[in-house]
């Protein structure tokens, strides 16, 4: 059986092109998982501070148990960071999918497994789409809740000073009262 000379340079170069090819494709595959964990991370995160928050609403330091300003602006603050994790997951999860573009790039001879392995990244960008859904929708609820915090915040002061003015009126009506008495 003769070989032709184009068919042994093919096999030379096809041995040396196919294993780049696959070195290529477990890097993206590496780097896609490590940006996977790096968006899981800041999404454990973001469940953390959203627990803070809710122990911050529940705070109430003030008199008669009500919220003070203090108590209202740590949990604006807490929102606040809550809004930049989710920020910073939305760029995380974009290039996350650019990692997936990346992968979905490559046409060597393992397209079946790549193929598998696009699905369940699918399956996965699915429901971090969903999250994010999920995640804008209570950002809005939460820029909802700062805004209503603001308000209460304003409510709270007024009293507050409607009470203390109260206080001093009836101080200066007690004394002019006993002024008074002691003159007649």
């Amino acid at each position: 059986m003769k070989v032709s000379l184009f068919t042994t340079l093919f096999i030379i170069i096809s041995s040396f092109i196919l294993p780049i090819t696959a070195q290529e494709i477990s890097s993206d595959s590496l780097d896609y998982e490590n940006q996977r964990q790096k968006v899981n991370r800041l999404l454990d995160e973001r469940n953390i501070k959203y627990g803070q928050y809710d122990e911050s609403l529940k705070k109430r330091t003030g008199i008669f148990g009500l919220k003070t300003k203090r108590d209202m602006q740590e949990s604006i603050d807490i929102l606040l960071k809550i809004v930049e994790t989710d920020q910073h997951i939305f760029r995380e999860t974009k290039n996350l999918l650019n990692y997936k573009d990346q992968i979905l790039s490559y046409e060597t001879f393992e397209k079946n497994k790549i193929k598998e392995l696009a699905d369940d990244y699918d399956k996965r960008i699915d429901n971090y789409i969903q999250t994010i859904s999920k995640l804008q929708k209570e950002q809005e609820s939460l820029k909802e809740e700062i805004e209503a915090l603001k308000t209460q915040s304003g409510i709270f002061t007024g009293l507050s000073f409607l009470l203390i003015a109260l206080g001093f009126g009836l101080v200066i009506y007690k004394y002019f009262y006993k002024q008074k008495i002691t003159k007649s």
